[in-house]
């Protein structure tokens, strides 16, 4: 099995190779880049028309997300958003025009070359109310109780620590900030080495979670109002090239993983403290107290 470091090693390796593709390339999305066969039907169509026109179009290129966590969570002006493996920043961008100049969206993501493109993004849009951060999910760079919002797409299936990963959001959120992200996730059981094969191509190294085990975790962490939203399911024939290439009898497997890997927009927050309870403390709030007399 591979160590934590061995993974981060290689989510390095890939994702600085598909900046590098956009970063040399006038067209073209990263995912043609031969590192990264996981997309085609993974990173598609996720965002509109509308959202890409506000945007420089190396960062739209660079997404390499499952979802659209900016379309499916309510921002506010002022907010404080944090954005986990911000790739090249097109969630960070469009975030930051929801919340408004008086917000801030921070960017964390592990890949030099990554944050040189967001960087780089940022300066073409003319954005002032983000900083992009060096440093990994697993350790967030942020003190406790300082972030309103948590996004991220399609980055914690990538991490081979998810509970500290989920511990680390709940720090750095405030009493009652949300946690809004995009992943990939399994429903029900998958054979292992299917499984392997199939979270290859969908997560591009492995690690998505089955849907009840998410939750679970989350709660561990001590999230509450969790929910999981399902925004496309994908099948064998997404990935019939890819498995054929990777030696798999597509035909063989394909009642097995059929409609079982999904992504899902995973909703919950770090609870608010409760109001303290005030004491009784007038004659309209008691009940009545009877005082029994001998007759």
């Amino acid at each position: 099995m591979e160590t934590a470091n061995e993974v981060q090693l290689q989510v390095r390796k890939k994702y600085g190779s598909a900046a590098r593709a956009v970063a040399e390339s006038e067209t073209g999305p990263a995912c043609c880049d031969p590192g990264l066969r996981c997309c085609d039907s993974i990173t598609s169509n996720l965002y509109n028309a509308d959202e890409k026109g506000l945007l420089p179009e190396k960062a739209v290129r660079a997404s390499l997300g499952c979802g659209n966590p900016t379309a499916l969570i309510d921002l506010h002006p002022g907010e404080t958003v944090l954005d986990l493996g911000s790739g090249g920043g097109i969630d960070v961008l469009l975030s930051a025009q929801r919340v408004g100049p008086t917000g801030r969206v921070y960017g964390l993501d592990m890949t030099d070359e990554m944050l040189a493109l967001a960087r780089e993004n940022q300066r073409r849009a003319g954005v002032t109310n983000v900083e992009f951060m060096r440093g990994t999910i697993e350790s967030i760079p942020l003190p406790d109780n300082s972030v309103d919002v948590i996004i991220s797409n399609c980055v914690i299936n990538l991490s081979a620590d998810k509970d500290q990963v989920l511990a680390e959001a709940f720090r750095v959120l405030r009493p009652g900030g949300r946690f809004a992200v995009s992943d990939v996730v399994v429903r029900g059981a998958v054979p292992d080495g299917v499984r392997r094969s199939m979270q290859l191509w969908v997560g591009c190294i492995a690690g998505a979670l089955e849907e009840g085990d998410y939750e679970r975790r989350l709660e561990k962490a001590g999230f509450s109002g969790i929910s999981m939203e399902i925004t496309r399911v994908y099948n064998v024939e997404d990935a019939r090239q890819f498995l054929t290439e990777a030696g798999e009898d597509v035909d063989a497997i394909a009642p097995q993983v059929h409609e079982k890997f999904v992504s899902a927009f995973i909703r919950a927050s770090r609870p608010a403290p409760q109001p303290a309870t005030q004491p009784c403390c007038g004659t309209d709030c008691c009940a009545p107290v009877t005082i029994a007399t001998k007759g």
